[in-house]
């Protein structure tokens, strides 16, 4: 079996291929970054995405070697999301399944970046902490679904990121050039530290840390190293928390999403399972971003458990949309 996966949730555009044997046959991506300063503006993002949709499409089948016909499903992000965007994503795979009469299946973007670590290390029944820009949240599988045991309140850890370091006038993606910043840090500035129960918030460390930058008082790499320290330490405490009241289920923990590729988060994360004897599981950088591989591998999942697809004339895209109201028939 060969599927086809479309990602085209915010900034990127992505189109992945992979078969049966979990082989990646081909990965093309194009990723729209706003001006230097601005955040994402959604019908710019997709203006930029219906530019380049088709030629993306066109390159991931030359990578991979295969025709149109070769393919036994092609799979779409229907979100969550930016709607322009997503709709871009989804046009160009109802207008595959409706030439080529091959099945089209929907798939949850979060459930893609989960299903994409947990069958490449073939996890059996892992913690999962999900840190992203759409998402930011710790998950367990129980009853059919992903369920939360932890999740933000308001804005997520790739959204703090990203916002902070446009405040501070630097380039996109804010991650990467933030923990840049904060291995330069020496001092730690205190922040506020919210968490409740499971849950978290990080609109009050935002409004903090952006106050203490415009004040100019502290240098930025502190500021990055204090955002960055309080932020993950949030995180793995909300991670124990939940991992206190499932441990004599879980077997390991995987982190994924783009904000997953820090190294102060992974080496925090490593340090707390160690203590519960446990490993942490994360893919390669280039797996943690958004990219059509895992997408194609949810359809992957759903073709391979005999799951009906939907129509082209009812592929429609879900701008909100929480993960754990997806069935998984396949765990």
């Amino acid at each position: 079996m060969i599927v086809l996966g479309i990602e085209s949730t915010a900034h990127t555009f992505g189109v992945g291929i992979i078969d049966d044997r979990l082989n990646i046959l081909s990965d093309v991506r194009i990723r729209y970054n706003p001006p230097k300063g601005m955040g994402m503006e959604p019908f710019q993002t997709a203006e930029y995405h219906s530019r380049y949709a088709v030629d993306v499409v066109k390159r991931a089948l030359e990578e991979s070697g295969l025709s149109v016909g070769a393919l036994d499903a092609v799979a779409y992000s229907r979100g969550p999301g930016l709607g322009p965007c997503l709709r871009i994503g989804a046009t160009i795979a109802r207008a595959l399944a409706l030439k080529h009469n091959i099945p089209l299946y929907p798939v949850h973007h979060a459930i893609g970046h989960i299903e994409l670590v947990r069958s490449m290390f073939n996890l059996s029944n892992p913690l999962v902490v999900l840190v992203s820009g759409g998402h930011t949240t710790i998950t367990a599988f129980r009853d059919g679904r992903w369920r939360s045991y932890g999740e933000t309140l308001d804005i997520t850890v790739g959204n703090l990121l990203d916002v902070f370091a446009r405040e501070a006038g630097l380039d996109f993606p804010g991650g990467p050039v933030i923990e840049r910043l904060a291995s330069k840090g020496v001092r730690y500035i205190e922040l506020p530290y919210n968490i409740k129960g499971s849950n978290f918030q990080f609109s009050g460390l935002l409004t903090r840390a952006v106050q203490l930058l415009n004040e100019g008082r502290y240098s930025i790499e502190d500021l990055s190293y204090s955002l960055q320290e309080t932020a993950f330490s949030i995180i793995v405490e909300a991670a124990e928390r939940a991992l206190a009241s499932l441990k004599d289920d879980i077997d390991s923990i995987a982190v994924t999403g783009g904000v997953a590729s820090n190294n102060t988060l992974h080496n925090k994360l490593v340090e707390m399972a160690g203590l519960h004897g446990l490993r942490v599981y994360r893919l390669e950088k280039k797996w943690n971003s958004d990219n059509g591989i895992q997408i194609a591998i949810v359809g992957l999942r759903m073709l391979e458990h005999g799951i009906q697809g939907v129509k082209p004339e009812e592929a429609y895209i879900l701008q909100r949309w929480r993960f754990d109201e997806v069935d998984i028939p396949w765990m």
